[in-house]
């Protein structure tokens, strides 16, 4: 578990899934992704992330809004499950209901992630990468401390030739080039 000043992020809860799918549900939060997610394949999405976390000892961890302990999405560390010029890596990521956006809750977050993947598991650099209109997420990996090489841009493997949302943006972060707090 990783506390802030707002937030646990902690291991999924089986009363986590009910929230979990409304959230993959809501347009806004999915505008940036392929489609959204029925309550099935939110279900099925949370069974990995779980998986993840026995496999690897990290995940995506549910973020917890601490004073109201109401389950608000998630912010942490995923293994890619595609090849690409920059993979093998850990990916930092987030995924958080719209009624949370612009409070700075996922920087908050993912600014713990970001010292307890150096800290405490020791890594040497994280990824994340978007579509380049997701200018929310672009904002909040570069305030972290992320940077972007245009050169490192991808497409996505798993959207097809002539996808809208198939070129990402990438983002990377090395443990001697992090801002502290």
């Amino acid at each position: 578990m990783i506390e802030t000043e707002r937030l646990l992020l902690r291991r999924w809860e089986e009363g986590d899934r009910e929230p979990f799918a409304q959230l993959n549900a809501d347009a806004r939060v999915m505008e940036f992704l392929p489609q959204r997610l029925s309550a099935t394949e939110s279900d099925r999405m949370v069974d990995r992330i779980q998986e993840h976390l026995r496999k690897h000892g990290f995940g995506l961890f549910a973020a917890e809004l601490r004073r109201e302990r109401r389950f608000i999405g998630y912010v942490g560390l995923h293994v890619p499950g595609f090849q690409a010029h920059f993979t093998p890596c850990v990916e930092i990521g987030w995924r958080l209901a719209a009624e949370y956006w612009g409070r700075g809750l996922a920087t908050e977050g993912a600014k713990a992630v970001v010292r307890y993947a150096f800290d405490a598991l020791g890594l040497d650099s994280l990824v994340s990468f978007t579509v380049p209109a997701n200018v929310r997420s672009i904002r909040l990996m570069e305030k972290i401390g992320m940077s972007r090489d245009p050169a490192e841009d991808f497409d996505h493997p798993h959207l097809p030739e002539g996808h809208e949302l198939r070129r990402h943006v990438l983002y990377r972060l090395r443990r001697l080039q992090r801002h502290e707090d």
